[in-house]
Parts: structure tokens; C-alpha cells; sequence
């Protein structure tokens, strides 16, 4: 891909930018990622202190029975349920770290339930999950690393679903495209939640946080989006409603509508981020909606700072929001210097092209597995 002018460019590129990538330290042993996640999602453990759990099949090992019921979520078996599967991994209660014994497409009719404390591990595999995704419901400390989900079909199907009342979740390298309805949904009530390294493409409404101005339990979202490509999806990147975004160190480029979208009451913080315009120039847009508990209607805000906008992208600055010319309510970007804190590096052209090569699933092997009291599985 061509290098576009660098119109409206805030800033400016160093003259020997270097970029990097985040986390070097996460794929030193198996479960080094635990608590490393930057931003909102940073205590998600995933299951640290819980067995490793082994996907062995893709297929499942029983027939369907579709009026047998699980004791623990009520979910009907599924064809690819079963012993060695990853949906019986993610129903267990206990702590787990999962991981994948074999490569390929798991085809599912129904989305897969992740329960509380699991890691989902797909480095040394290439997993895709198709038809269906992940549903992570009241549950917390979640991560899920290193998979691919496509094709999700059906009424309200997403690639990966975070609500209700879900936190502590981490989703990092995860390649998201092509499904019926979000590719990332993070609504009613879950909060601190991180999303890294992903690439998100071949899709209509990329990332919500908040689904609907009468669910005010949504106030207390909290989400980061880092070192994520935005590829050809047309709008989403994300929309929110009512919760607080860290946004930094993103790459979005060739939207269809525009890029970034405040609602009612909603706090987004964009740093340092690129954004390349294909045929819609427009970065940041304003709804306005009215809080099931305001008698107005308001947007949300945007701070920008440091973002790259390239091929014509159109900056739009927070004093273009009705909500900020009517002084609706009191626009405070809440915990700004913990926003600083993150390992935020320059937009520029060497992230970019880091970006384009380094988010999704990545061909890592799957590290040794470091024992919490320093042995190995094998001593």
C-alpha cells in the first residue's frame, strides 16, 4: 500500500520514527500474559492459577443432543461439544488455561459461552472459529488470545460478545471479520476491558460499547483499544454510548461512514492514532441521544491528540459537538493522566506499516509452561 499525504497531520513524524510493538514480554512462558494487559482490561488473569486444559478435537465427540441440557450454563450440546473440545473448556467452572492441540475451523451452531477465569490460548495453532462466536456473560477475568472468528450468521451474531455485567476482560492478536451483526460488542454494564494487537476487517458496524441510550448502567464502561487495525470496516471504530475509550495507537483506514462516533454522554480519548481516509473523509462523528434518566438529549466528546490524519481525513474538534456548545453537561475527561500512562508511542508512518504486518492472529509457538512455583510441567 502506497504512503497517502500527510494532510491535516497534527504534530508531525519524527524524522527517523521507530516503532514497536507492545507486550515483548508476554510469550516468554505460557502464562506470562496474565495481568499484563495495558489499559482498563490490565487485571484480567485469565486462569493463571488454574490447569492447563488441552482442545484436542474440532469437531466434537458425541452426536447432538439438542433436548440435553448442561447443568452449569443450560446450554444445549452442540455438535461440537464434547470431551476435548473447546466449548466444554469454556463451561467448566474452574480456572483454566486453554489451549489447542490441532490447527483448523471449528464450525459452530450455537456461540461458544466462556465462563470466568479461562484463557483462551491459541498460539501455536491457527484456530478460526466460524458460524458462531464467543459470548462472555457475567463472567470476569477473561483473556482470549491469538484466534480468528468469521462468518458469524443469524440474529444478533457477533465475533465476540462482552456482556452483561461481564469485566476484566483482555482480547489480544484476535483477527475479527465478516459477521452478521459486530464484530466486538461491549454492553450493559461490562467494564474494564482491553482490546490490543487485533485486526478487524470485511465488516458493516465494527465495535459498540453501549448498545442503547436507556441502558444508564452502561456509565460505568470502561474500555481501551490499542495497537489495532481497522481494515475497510465501514463504521464502528467504535461507537459509544455513555462509557469511557482509551483509543491509541491504532491504525483505521478506508471507512465507509466515519471512523469514531460519541453518543450520549459517552468520553473518548483518541492518541496518537492514524487515520487514512479512503472515499469518506470524515473521522469523528456526534449523535445525539437522550439518557432514559436526562430530560435532554446529548453527544458525547472527543479529545484528540496526536492523531495522524492522512488523504484528506477531516479532523473534527470537540467544540463542533452540540453537546459541548450547549454545555449539556460537564465535559471531564476522567482518570487522564492514568490515559497517559500507557505506553502510548507517535503516529507515524513506522507504526503504520507495523500495524498492517503485526495485528491478528500471528504464527507464534505456544510457550513452555512456566509453573507458578518456577517448574514445568515436564518436571
Amino acid at each position: 500500500m502506497e504512503s497517502s499525504q500527510h494532510d491535516g497531520q497534527r504534530g508531525g513524524e519524527p524524522p527517523a520514527a521507530v516503532a514497536f510493538m507492545p507486550y515483548a514480554t508476554a510469550d516468554s512462558s505460557l502464562r506470562a500474559l496474565a495481568g499484563q494487559a495495558e489499559g482498563f482490561g490490565r487485571h484480567a488473569i485469565g486462569g493463571l492459577h488454574g490447569d492447563v486444559y488441552h482442545v484436542t478435537t474440532l469437531e466434537g465427540t458425541h452426536e447432538p443432543m439438542p433436548l440435553h441440557y448442561s447443568s452449569s450454563l443450560h446450554e444445549p450440546l452442540s455438535p461440537d461439544d464434547g470431551d476435548g473440545s473447546l466449548r466444554e473448556g469454556c463451561r467448566r467452572r474452574e480456572p483454566l488455561w486453554i489451549v489447542f492441540d490441532v490447527s483448523g475451523t471449528i464450525h459452530l451452531t450455537t456461540p461458544v459461552r466462556v465462563s470466568s477465569y479461562k484463557t483462551i490460548d491459541g498460539r501455536g495453532q491457527r484456530v478460526v472459529l466460524s458460524g458462531k462466536g464467543l459470548q462472555l456473560r457475567e463472567c470476569e477475568h477473561v483473556i482470549v488470545c491469538n484466534l480468528e472468528v468469521e462468518r458469524c450468521r443469524g440474529h444478533d451474531a457477533d465475533a465476540v460478545q462482552v456482556k452483561p455485567g461481564s469485566r476484566h476482560v483482555w482480547i489480544d492478536r484476535c483477527g475479527l471479520r465478516d459477521c452478521a451483526d459486530g464484530l466486538l460488542d461491549v454492553t450493559r454494564g461490562s467494564t474494564d476491558v482491553t482490546v490490543s494487537r487485533c485486526r478487524l476487517s470485511a465488516h458493516d458496524k465494527a465495535v459498540l460499547i453501549g448498545a442503547s441510550s436507556g441502558h444508564v448502567e452502561d456509565r460505568a464502561i470502561r474500555v481501551t483499544i490499542h495497537h489495532c487495525l481497522f481494515d475497510g470496516t465501514r463504521q464502528r471504530h467504535p461507537r459509544v454510548r455513555f462509557g469511557r475509550v482509551h483509543l491509541y495507537d491504532n491504525y483505521t483506514r478506508n471507512w465507509g461512514i466515519y471512523a469514531v462516533c460519541a453518543s450520549v454522554e459517552s468520553q473518548i480519548v483518541s492518541q496518537c492514532n492514524i487515520y487514512e481516509a479512503g472515499e469518506k473523509k470524515k473521522v469523528f462523528m456526534y449523535m445525539k441521544e437522550q439518557a432514559a434518566d436526562r430530560d435532554q438529549s446529548s453527544t458525547g466528546l472527543i479529545r484528540s491528540e496526536g492523531d495522524l490524519f492522512l488523504n484528506g481525513a477531516e479532523e473534527c474538534s470537540a467544540q463542533d459537538s452540540e453537546a459541548a456548545a450547549d454545555e449539556q453537561w460537564n465535559f471531564k475527561i476522567e482518570d487522564l493522566d492514568f490515559y497517559r500512562s500507557c505506553s502510548v508511542q507517535p503516529a507515524s508512518m513506522a507504526l503504520k506499516e507495523l500495524l498492517e504486518c503485526f495485528t491478528g492472529w500471528q504464527p507464534v509457538p505456544l510457550p513452555e509452561d512456566i509453573c507458578l512455583e518456577g517448574k514445568t510441567d515436564s518436571d
